[in-house]
């Protein structure tokens, strides 16, 4: 047989040792309340589902598409932009259509890293930030992020210790799993950053629009000159409840976009093109439905902090994301946050993320994803206040 290589590289799953423990319990009978993987539970909205069904039954929609996306969604993505930022993007050079962000952020780095060049990546944050680097062969290095750090002096500090210096930046506001929060101050900053340092910024947007108690979360590329060393990834997945439709887009320098485009032509013939076509409706339509998606996770959020508060479990409330990154109960700390974990699945029929599946700077957090309704989460909250 041969040898995986790249496999190699990748440490044991985390998250599976919880998981485990989940099904078995499942499987006994146990009602456990998971609150574990960020995995939206709410319908996609209906004139999305319709435009769907409509453009599945036209034959001329099942040929192969094109793997940079069709002209109108690219001129959708650029409408979108100018609305909400107020930046513009070239539908043509500057924008392209992704199976998701996972699929492009992992191929935009397999095409820019060579075995050898350093990736700076926050830590604890989302799994494919750090490892579509390693994947592609480069060497990562954790800038802690999160509750008491200062993310961008972490950065600089970093960046002095440092050798070869880092080729890419990859940054994701509102941040997951920590749930901070930027202002356009900061990306301000980080685009004189990367100027200075010659860095690629890649930046992943994917929860723009799940935002609270009146925050406005800033894109990277408002900033004057952003796209000269920056792109931007945005998912349709929280924003429109479309996580299994897969489809995002990347927007932003366009030899970067070029880049991306040029390795998706090699691997891939696009998004299904009645997905696309449905994706043009959300972007284009009527933004009630992603107001009504927020006010759901924003409901979600309170009942889930003000029920662990009340428990005992001190906890802020997030300004942004589907989660709640919670510092585990001091008692408890000690365990580690794969045990506590699996500990909350046993006692209190909860289950929740550990924050060493994050990153090695997350241990001593969990982190719960707001996917369960106001009942089920009260339960939740009850089983866990058993153990408090």
């Amino acid at each position: 047989m041969p040898e995986f290589a790249r496999l190699d590289r990748l440490p044991p799953y985390v998250f599976s040792r919880v998981n485990d423990l989940k099904m078995n319990a499942r499987r006994a009978g146990e009602d456990i309340i998971d609150l574990g993987m960020g995995n939206p539970d709410l319908p996609t909205p209906d004139h999305i589902v319709e435009k769907l069904i409509d453009s599945v039954k036209k034959p001329q929609n099942h040929r192969y598409s094109a793997s940079r996306g069709i002209t109108k969604l690219r001129l959708a993505i650029s409408d979108w932009y100018r609305r909400r930022f107020n930046v513009q993007i070239d539908p043509e050079t500057e924008a392209i259509a992704t199976i998701g962000v996972k699929e492009g952020m992992s191929h935009l780095i397999l095409v820019a890293v060579r075995p050898g060049d350093v990736v700076f990546t926050p830590n604890p944050t989302y799994p494919i930030h750090p490892y579509s680097a390693i994947i592609s062969g480069g060497d990562v290095r954790g800038i802690p992020v999160g509750p008491g750090e200062d993310f961008f002096e972490n950065l600089i500090s970093a960046t002095r210790q440092t050798w070869p210096r880092p080729k890419i930046l990859i940054l994701s506001y509102p941040h997951n799993p920590t749930t901070e929060v930027v202002d356009l101050a900061f990306f301000e900053k980080i685009i004189d950053y990367a100027k200075e340092h010659k860095v690629l910024v890649v930046h992943d947007f994917a929860y723009a629009d799940l935002v609270f108690d009146d925050y406005q979360a800033p894109s990277i590329l408002q900033v004057k000159g952003a796209k000269d060393v920056a792109v931007e990834f945005f998912s349709l997945s929280k924003s429109y409840s479309m996580a299994g439709w897969r489809v995002g887009f990347c927007v932003g320098n366009r030899d970067t976009i070029f880049a991306l485009q040029r390795i998706k032509s090699y691997l891939d013939y696009g998004i299904f093109q009645p997905v696309q076509i449905a994706a043009i409706i959300a972007l284009n339509g009527p933004a009630d439905c992603v107001r009504d998606i927020r006010d759901t996770y924003q409901s979600r959020r309170d009942t889930l902090v003000t029920g662990l508060n009340r428990a005992g479990w001190a906890i802020d409330s997030p300004r942004g994301t589907m989660f709640v990154w919670a510092k585990i109960p001091d008692q408890y700390r000690k365990m580690g946050s794969v045990e506590f974990s699996r500990f909350l699945i046993s006692e209190a029929k909860v289950a929740v993320a550990p924050g060493l599946g994050f990153g090695e700077y997350g241990d001593q957090f969990v982190r719960f994803a707001l996917i369960e309704n106001e009942m089920r989460t009260n339960q939740a909250v009850r089983g866990i206040r058993k153990i408090l």
